[in-house]
């Protein structure tokens, strides 16, 4: 009895060694971008975000003054 459990015990440590030997081999096949990819997308990632939201403000602002006129 002792014997099943001890073998069972073996086989999930082998299954759990397993799957991060596999996830490590994936992390070393990532294409990690370098320092000036990552500061010119983050910087267009800010630019469309300022600008989405200036929109949106505007469209806010022209809704708000549509309603007024129609209600009062």
């Amino acid at each position: 009895m002792a014997e099943k459990e001890a073998k069972k015990a073996e086989k999930k440590e082998s299954r759990i060694a397993a799957f991060f030997s596999g996830v490590r081999a994936e992390f070393r096949k990532i294409n990690w971008p370098g320092r000036d990819e990552v500061v010119r997308k983050t910087g267009l990632v800010v630019v469309i975000s300022v600008v989405l939201g200036i929109i949106i403000s505007v469209v806010d602002s022209a809704a708000l003054q549509i309603f007024k006129l129609l209600i009062g």
